[in-house]
């Protein structure tokens, strides 16, 4: 919730390339703990495995103890009556592409493999295909900055970011053999996006006390929004006894995604 607002009071002028950075950490730290979760159980039992990624947060907030000192005084909000993020159209606008962007991500990230050995690839591998299309995801994301470097003009850096989980999730429904291929292009648009939506955030933050509101607002709802998806598109498949309907959820959430790029892109300030 406070990366935005540390990003908007620290990195003012480089606030897409800090976003991209730490975005590129969180997903390598997400896949080196996938990929090393089921050896460290076994090396030391799950209760050993969970309590071993308690180290990880203590090391970081060690970190963060010497910045306390010189932690500067949050601005005031400006005087006179201010409407509140939630009532702001460009705040929902934010929301939504992260809720949307976040939901086609969990819903990947949660059944992709499962999709894959329904389609009768080996195991091993589908958890091959999941780990690379987390890690392309770290490419696009530092990529996409380049796209953002005009604050005031981010429709291009978004519509970029969010057609390729469009292109992925149609292409696992037309061309499901070439699922290695799919997962490329939709982890480069999740990855693009992840960092587009924190961006935004950032960006149409009016100052840092409006960025906090709208960090508040647009990651808890966005993030809500994403813990239904894996469900739903689980439950969906149950019913149905394949997975076609919940990957044409996502296609269709990937495709409101690129409208509300568009709109997002073009919003003023949102708090």
């Amino acid at each position: 919730m406070l990366v935005p607002t540390i990003v908007k009071r620290d990195y003012r002028d480089h606030v897409s390339l800090a976003t991209g950075v730490y975005s590129a950490c969180i997903t390598i730290g997400a896949s080196v703990a996938s990929a090393v979760a089921v050896p460290l159980s076994h090396a030391v039992g799950w209760q050993g495995a969970l309590a071993f990624w308690a180290v990880p947060g203590l090391a970081v907030a060690v970190l963060w103890l010497p910045r306390l000192d010189r932690w500067p005084v949050v601005e005031p909000a400006a005087a006179g009556p201010q409407p509140a993020v939630w009532r702001r159209p460009a705040a929902w606008l934010v929301t939504a592409f992260m809720g949307l962007q976040s939901t086609t991500f969990y819903v990947m990230v949660t059944w992709f493999p499962t999709i894959e050995i329904a389609a009768g690839v080996p195991a091993g591998q589908a958890g091959v295909h999941l780990f690379v299309y987390q890690m392309v995801g770290v490419a696009s994301g530092l990529a996409i900055p380049r796209l953002m470097r005009h604050g005031d003009d981010v429709v291009t850096a978004a519509v970029t970011a969010s057609v390729p989980t469009v292109v992925g999730v149609a292409g696992l429904l037309l061309v499901p053999a070439w699922s290695v291929v799919w997962a490329v292009v939709a982890g480069l648009g999740s990855g693009a996006s992840l960092v587009v939506a924190l961006t935004l955030i950032s960006l149409r933050g009016h100052g840092q006390h409006g960025t906090t509101q709208l960090s508040g607002m647009a990651q808890s709802l966005g993030y809500l929004l994403a813990a239904v998806g894996p469900v739903l598109a689980g439950f969906l498949a149950e019913r149905t006894g394949t997975w076609t309907a919940s990957l044409v959820l996502v296609g269709v959430l990937a495709a409101v995604q690129v409208v509300v790029a568009v709109a997002v892109g073009r919003a003023p300030a949102a708090g």
